[in-house]
């Protein structure tokens, strides 16, 4: 009996707290502007009618609190628009030129907004694969594969360099950029959601089953994001 009722809380509590949670936002969107609209739709048709077991009050209550909830998206919406391509836009802009004029932090500006715009450019991936690396004392770690290293590093070492970013745990902003020679890393059939998940929730959180080790490391696997 009190494995049943533990199950049971397990499974309703959450709902229960999703919906209190919800009704507390909506009352608090809704309730400066209910008075006016309710008193608008009671002088229309709808109050004269319910709708199955909810009365005329509730339907115009209800009622009210979507139409509420709709004008403020919409209002939110243009506030939104507005801003950005006017407000914001301008601010910005002068905060780019003021920021590139003063010494040292110029330098420190720029370099920032590059990886910045290079880590969230829509127009291409900027992870490639998901790979294991080598770790000390016969582990592995996992990271990220972003480009090939750069030439001055392939020539230093005469082979072939990929960089890998391998992140830290619980926070994967920040970690390692690491060099390995592509015979080195061992490719896996993971999107670079799922590894991210894997890393911020420290392993709690497993991918799907299913992924499976590629067979050789010199073979390019297919890019999860084609």
């Amino acid at each position: 009996m009190r494995k049943y009722l533990i199950t049971g809380l397990v499974i309703l509590l959450p709902v229960a707290v999703t919906i209190g949670i919800v009704i507390f936002i909506v009352d608090f969107l809704t309730k400066p502007f209910m008075g006016a609209v309710t008193s608008w739709l009671s002088s229309s048709t709808i109050s004269q009618h319910g709708f199955y077991f909810l009365s005329s009050e509730h339907v115009i209550r209800v009622t009210s609190q979507l139409i509420i909830l709709i004008c403020l998206f919409l209002v939110t919406l243009f506030i939104g628009i507005v801003t950005r391509w006017f407000f914001v836009r301008t601010l910005l802009h002068w905060s780019d030129q003021i920021l590139n004029k003063i010494p040292l932090v110029n330098k420190v500006y720029k370099t920032t907004q590059e990886v910045i715009q290079t880590l969230f450019s829509a127009e291409k991936n900027t992870f490639q694969h998901v790979v294991l690396c080598p770790f000390p004392l016969g582990g592995y770690i996992m990271g990220m594969v972003s480009r090939d290293a750069p030439n001055v590093c392939r020539d230093a070492t005469c082979s072939e360099l990929l960089s890998v970013f391998v992140p830290t745990t619980p926070n994967p902003t920040s970690g390692y950029l690491l060099m390995f020679k592509k015979e080195e890393l061992i490719y896996i059939d993971m999107s670079i959601e799922d590894a991210v998940k894997y890393c911020v929730s420290c392993g709690v959180i497993v991918p799907q089953a299913g992924a499976s080790l590629l067979k050789s490391t010199s073979q390019e696997p297919t890019d999860p994001h084609e």
